[in-house]
């Protein structure tokens, strides 16, 4: 598939503009005829491949034409008597496949097994046959790319099959290369199905295939993918975009006018540059269409500077800013900043004397060439570019974006097909990525970079940093400042997320907050776990928060109390000592116990009002005292009641209060908003009761807070 930048003077631009075949479509054609000939060869190359060679020729001079040959031949002869719907022989498709890949410049290898692509699913030939053949190179590509039996897998079939390919692309990105030409040629010829096969093919291909084009930055089949789709699921807006672009073929071209005006500016510059016409798809122009409400003939297409160096590209843009009028808002560095899909361009918007503006795309020849192929255009991800040999054992694939190995994390941890098949449209349906900051959560830790996709937020971040380890995140911080765990993050961001091993654990608003897939399962898991099955939770934090849940009607007892650990001793001999959960009690506060059952001893605040029920019911009190809470002393909970004026980030402010204390949350409750005052109540872990009084102090000079005081009460969350 060859690029769409052209001029006006293009014959190609003319078919396409008519409607005729575009020269890829031709060759097609031309080996289509040839395989109906048989594998005659001619100079030991097969008719039916010369086309094929001849373009691979193009962009690999010195290839090896033999084990193309050889892969014709196995492919011819293996698929022989099989045709296709549309009566043609099979052998046409892998034919076709290969052609698209040779036109995007993919190298030996790919188009070796591309030709062989089927041969696995639908011929006698074996996996091993191939590796023997071939090699294990090839074998590993076709593979990736054979779809598993529905005979095996029932209608389980489709979403295994890609994440079969979605696995093996993470080790080499080839096999959806060789998945995606494979779809585009089916969707070519799509017109031989069913109606409604039809548009089940286009939903997957628009729902998943579509997207990861985009990811993997292969642009000249995404186009013309979205237009196929666009054809089969939405043909009254296709052929009313198609006719709008006809309507305009006849007319004076104002984008041909400034091309030639900017070749003559750079010219006179001194600038070698191409300027070319490029011309929008039917999705584009119908996206253009929605977006504007009407359309010029300027924005059928787009102007295309290629020069040869980066420098170049910034010289073009500064003699155009010059002698045309810029439209600023439209300005944008891809080649600072290059997209997560390896994309770079200057983007820009150009207004001419008559006041038609054009969009105008800068970029150098080979920036030109990724961004059409993408991955494709980088050959062999595990030979490096610059000639050094790669580390044993190591790939020097630049290929290998975050998205996919988030993906493939992710996918690990969801063996229903179902699930999977759902979160990986949700995961494709997310636009963009970008890529924060992320500080370490201990000393050891010298944290990193994290890619996210774009709208993630801390919550997503949580997970994505810490797997299900994430579950003990109680805050963060952005830029600096403390903000709420759905806050959406920004590229560039840096990012502190507050961990506190002990948390109760994600509630299930953090879903609202969740993008990405890895999270939305990770919360699930944890908020459908079992409860009172004895079963623990995934996490020993999350044992420890299970452990002290409980029903809020149930009075205090043994499940409401937290182990004393020394901190307290009671005139029990043997009796294990527990502080009661309802009033969190910390040295020096007076306190009583009463012994409940299993022989333990639970400790409350002499003002409790557990205290004054127990005796009217004429339990006796167990004398108990604290072994002390000097500097250095035990750790121990305590429960606080803040009471506020209403005001933005008034919880934040308080957790930071909280955190520079080094108290730890262990829960947290906000009631609504009252007459413009607020309460909170926190759970927390004091790493030395002595402590408390200090962090009272720090938490009432918080603004807004007028008192904090012990509650009485625990609240559950």
């Amino acid at each position: 598939m060859s690029a769409e930048a052209t001029n006006p003077g293009n014959p190609e631009a003319a078919d396409r503009r008519r409607g005729r075949p575009r020269p890829a479509l031709r060759g097609l054609r031309r080996i289509g005829r040839a395989a109906l000939l048989g594998p005659a060869a001619r100079d030991g190359l097969p008719d039916a491949l010369e086309h094929v060679a001849k373009v691979h020729r193009r962009h690999h001079p010195d290839a090896d034409l033999d084990i193309l040959s050889k892969a014709y031949q196995r492919a011819e002869s293996s698929h022989r008597g099989q045709t296709r719907k549309s009566g043609e022989p099979y052998i046409t498709h892998p034919l076709a496949v290969t052609l698209i890949l040779a036109e995007l410049g993919a190298e030996t290898t790919t188009l070796t097994a591309s030709l062989l692509h089927d041969t696995v699913e639908d011929t006698e030939v074996t996996l091993d046959q191939v590796r023997t053949e071939f090699g294990a190179e090839v074998c590993y590509l076709v593979d990736g790319v054979t779809k598993l039996e529905k005979v095996d897998y029932g209608a389980a079939a489709e979403p295994e099959t890609f994440r079969k390919m979605l696995v093996a692309t993470g080790n080499d990105v080839r096999v959806m290369s060789i998945k995606l030409a494979d779809r585009l040629h089916n969707m070519r010829t799509l017109g031989v199905m069913r109606p409604e096969k039809q548009a089940r093919i286009a939903g997957v291909t628009r729902d998943v295939l579509i997207p990861l084009a985009e990811r993997l930055g292969v642009q000249a089949l995404k186009t013309e993918l979205e237009d196929l789709v666009f054809a089969v699921l939405h043909p009254e807006e296709y052929t009313a975009t198609r006719h709008l672009v006809a309507s305009y073929a006849g007319r004076s071209d104002p984008l041909a006018a400034l091309a030639a005006r900017a070749r003559a500016i750079l010219a006179d510059a001194g600038i070698d540059a191409q300027v070319l016409v490029r011309p929008r798809h039917f999705v584009s122009v119908h996206r253009v269409l929605l977006a504007r409400g009407r359309l010029t003939a300027a924005d059928l297409g787009r102007l295309l500077v290629l020069v040869t160096e980066d420098a170049d590209c910034y010289a073009v843009l500064g003699e155009l800013h010059t002698c045309f009028t810029p439209v600023v808002s439209e300005f944008k560095d891809f080649i600072a900043t290059p997209k997560f899909n390896l994309y770079q361009s200057l983007h820009t918007a150009i207004s001419g004397e008559g006041g038609d503006v054009a969009e105008t795309l800068i970029r150098t020849h080979r920036m030109h060439r990724v961004a059409e192929a993408g991955v494709i255009a980088l050959g062999d991800p595990h030979v490096p570019t610059d000639g050094a040999d790669a580390p044993e054992g190591e790939r020097a694939d630049p290929t290998r974006p975050g998205w996919l190995d988030r993906l493939l994390t992710w996918q690990r941890t969801t063996p229903d097909p179902d699930t999977f098949w759902t979160s990986l449209r949700d995961d494709l349906a997310q636009e963009g990525e970008i890529a924060v900051f992320c500080a370490g959560a201990a000393a050891d830790d010298p944290g990193g970079t994290i890619g996210l996709p774009a709208g993630a937020s801390c919550v997503d971040a949580a997970y994505a940093r810490h797997g299900d380890a994430g579950h003990g995140c109680i805050g963060a911080r952005v830029n600096g400042r403390l903000v709420t765990l759905g806050t959406v993050l920004c590229d560039g961001d840096s990012l502190h997320l507050l961990m506190a091993p002990d948390s109760a654990g994600p509630s299930p608003q953090w879903l609202d907050h969740a993008r990405t897939p890895a999270a939305r399962l990770a919360i699930s898991r944890w908020l459908a776990r079992p409860q009172d099955t004895g079963e623990p939770p995934a996490t020993p934090a999350g044992r420890r928060a299970e452990r002290r849940r409980a029903p809020a009607h149930r009075s205090a007892g043994p499940d409401h109390a937290a182990t004393a650990s020394g901190l307290a001793v009671a005139d029990l001999p043997g009796a294990a000592v527990r502080l009661a959960g309802c009033c969190t009690p910390v040295p020096p506060d007076t306190v009583t116990g009463f012994a409940v059952r299993g022989g333990a001893v639970t400790v409350h605040r002499a003002l409790c009002p557990a205290v004054a029920r127990m005796a009217a019911m004429g339990r006796q009190p167990v004398g108990v005292r604290w072994r002390g809470a000097g500097p250095g002393g035990p750790g121990c909970r305590v429960t606080l009641l803040a009471e506020a004026f209403s005001r933005p980030h008034l919880l934040p402010d308080l957790t930071e209060a909280i955190a520079a204390q080094g108290a730890a949350v262990v829960s947290a409750a906000v009631e609504p908003p009252h007459e413009q005052l607020v309460r909170h109540t926190y759970t927390l872990h004091l790493p030395n009761a002595a402590g408390l009084p200090s962090l009272m102090r720090a938490m009432r000079q918080v603004p807004g807070v007028f008192d904090v005081v012990r509650a009485t009460t625990t609240v559950r969350t």
